[in-house]
């Protein structure tokens, strides 16, 4: 069992009001093999969280924030964090209204199913819909990208419209049919961007949190991202 506590130095955070003069906000970095672990750990600290890569239980569940990467196949990241439990771990956050949020493909098996070369997976089943090839004449969709986010979005708070950030993936959820199906959570906010044709590119929905991009790649935009998500828990 992986445990790699990292603390932010005093200095202040980049980017976002995360590291004003309160305690540190706990995240947790779900390590089940399939994710970008350790970028998002520097930039989770440099955002001012106190951090650790774990796949233990009781500190996953007791952080204040939970944070589930995920990089390549939809049915490998789902085996692989159902096999640490993590799907539980999710679940059971949610369930108690603690914050949960997911990148690239962390954010992908939020949905209820993916099909990638005809095969077809269940997803966690957070949010219906389905994730499918990216519908562009280029495929993978990798650089920058300028996102729309909608009004009263906390997540692009204070982030200039024309900022971009990095994306690298093939499959995305294209259409968005969830209104507020659970009433523990608040109303969703989508975040939409364009390769080809439009496609989810983030998600606030209560506790729950997520997005196609990657924000510990993407500058000072995903810095000021990461600090705002921080400044929430």
């Amino acid at each position: 069992m992986t445990t790699e506590p990292t603390t932010a130095p005093n200095t202040g955070s980049t980017g976002g009001a995360a590291g004003g003069g309160g305690a540190r906000k706990s995240v947790v970095v779900f390590d089940y093999g399939f994710g970008n672990v350790r970028s998002a750990q520097r930039a989770l600290v440099r955002a001012g969280a106190d951090v650790e890569i774990t796949r233990d239980y009781d500190t996953a569940l007791n952080a204040d924030g939970l944070l589930v990467p995920g990089v390549g196949a939809f049915a490998a990241c789902m085996a692989g964090l159902v096999e640490a439990r993590g799907d539980w771990v999710v679940q059971r956050r949610l369930a108690g209204g603690r914050p949960v949020m997911g990148i690239c493909v962390g954010m992908q098996i939020l949905f209820g199913r993916g099909i990638e070369h005809g095969v077809e997976t269940a997803g966690l089943d957070e949010w219906p819909g389905t994730v499918d090839r990216l519908r562009a004449e280029v495929v993978p969709h990798m650089g920058w990208n300028t996102v729309e986010a909608p009004e009263g979005s906390r997540l692009f708070a204070g982030i200039d419209p024309d900022e971009r950030f990095y994306f690298v993936h093939s499959y995305a959820a294209h259409d968005w049919t969830m209104e507020n199906v659970n009433p523990r959570m608040t109303p969703p906010l989508v975040t939409r961007a364009v390769h080809g044709e439009s496609f989810v590119a983030a998600v606030e929905n209560g506790p729950l949190w997520a997005t196609q991009f990657h924000p510990e790649k993407s500058g000072d935009a995903g810095a000021r991202l990461l600090s705002n998500w921080i400044e929430s828990l």
